[in-house]
């Protein structure tokens, strides 16, 4: 016996009408979600893409020197002697063009990236690039000395490919040597693993802090009255609503040898006038300004977990013969680390990016390596180690991201 076919009433089988209504539920529902997609991928992944891409891209040689850039990568550089003549030829006809489109700087300032002098011979070859004439190797060594150098023809070709791994090698504090092996930079050039190491070791620092000041504050949030803990929680929010720039500022004129914690301790004869503390341009001040800053990002996960714990648990625990210390660990504890797991991430990820707070208060001995990531954006011009400090720093995110959803576990995060 044949089941007759449901049909709607304008004779649609239901079948398919009910399809129909699905898919442009799926439509809606991507049309609605497709501006935010759009956001996201225009404001995160694509940075993020280009910065990865900044990191090894290395065009600016090969473009504006085209035409002895192919010549000198048939160059055997162990041979020992200069490239040819040929490739002599080619350069000035590179530096000609370079001359007229006033590139020539740019490709200097690039190589000086690798060994410094080539932005000084790069300009001083530039202004007489219409007087080279043939033989064009003696013309070039007579410009300047540099060019009868090997040492620089290496370096020249090396940073001549379309990609490189120059800015990841200088990032983590390594250099190529004559031979064109990998060696380690010298001491007194070893800066980024040191910055490296230090941001993580206070951006930890600064979670555990505000996670030890947080937690009690959190905790009388939420078994105060709400009319009492409303009022707090204002003043918890108080810091959002005035400048960072502001409050960085306001603890420089507190923090100072001559400002007022020094003036209030000396009052008190703590510390002595001439003894005054120094708080500020080194590792304490930064670590108590982002310790201020940061703290708010740690009392509302934490106050939003421990509203939703019910105070029958304590009072149960307690019945049946705990002591309020014992209670406390065993009952209450365990139920907040998802609030702590949460503000923990958040204010360690929003520390090991900091730069304006460390840039004013922090010194030589309290910057971040992402104060060096601002200073090769916005002053050295020099994007591609700037672009390979900020994916090795993604990288480090992404690796502690990982161990923490292996140890704590992502889906135990909570916001209430």
């Amino acid at each position: 016996m044949n089941t007759p076919t449901l049909v709607t009433a304008d004779g649609v089988p239901l079948k398919t009408s009910l399809a129909r209504a699905q898919r442009r539920g799926k439509l809606k529902a991507a049309a609605l979600v497709l501006p935010l997609f759009l956001f996201v991928l225009v404001t995160f992944f694509v940075p993020i893409v280009d910065m990865l891409h900044r990191s090894v891209e290395n065009q600016l040689v090969g473009e504006v020197m085209h035409h002895s850039v192919p010549l000198l990568q048939a160059w055997d550089e162990r041979s020992g002697e200069l490239p040819s003549e040929e490739v002599f030829e080619a350069l000035a006809a590179d530096f000609v063009e370079a001359k007229q489109t006033k590139a020539g700087g740019r490709v200097g300032r690039r190589l000086n990236y690798e060994k410094p002098g080539f932005s000084g011979l790069f300009r001083k070859t530039t202004r007489r690039a219409d007087k080279l004439q043939a033989p064009y190797k003696e013309a070039f060594i007579k410009v300047d000395k540099k060019w009868a150098d090997i040492e620089n023809w290496k370096v020249f070709k090396r940073e001549s490919a379309a990609y490189t791994m120059s800015y990841y090698l200088a990032a983590l504090d390594l250099g190529y040597g004559d031979a064109g092996d990998i060696m380690r930079n010298p001491d007194d050039k070893r800066i980024y693993l040191k910055l490296f190491w230090r941001t993580l070791w206070m951006s930890l620092l600064i979670t555990l802090l505000c996670l030890i000041l947080a937690y009690p504050i959190a905790h009388l949030l939420s078994v105060l009255p709400t009319a009492k803990s409303n009022l707090l929680i204002i003043l918890v929010l108080l810091p959002f609503w005035t400048s960072l720039l502001v409050r960085t500022t306001a603890w420089i004129a507190l923090l100072q040898q001559e400002g007022v914690i020094n003036d209030v301790l000396v009052f008190l004869r703590v510390v002595g006038d001439d003894n005054r503390l120094a708080m500020i341009h080194n590792r304490t001040g930064t670590i108590i300004a982002m310790v201020h800053i940061l703290l708010p990002f740690m009392v509302l996960p934490l106050y939003s977990v421990m509203k939703t714990i019910p105070p029958s648990y304590m009072r149960a625990a307690k019945s049946l013969g705990a002591t309020p210390f014992t209670a406390f660990v065993r009952i209450y504890m365990p139920n907040t680390v998802s609030g702590i797991g949460a503000g923990c991430i958040l204010v360690f990820i929003l520390a090991i990016g900091y730069y304006i707070t460390p840039a004013l208060v922090g010194g030589q001995s309290g910057t971040l390596i992402s104060n060096f990531i601002a200073f090769h954006m916005s002053s050295s011009l020099n994007w591609g180690l700037a672009a390979a400090l900020g994916a090795i720093l993604l990288g480090v995110v992404l690796v502690l991201y990982f161990l923490y959803d292996k140890i704590v576990g992502i889906d135990n995060m909570k916001l209430g």
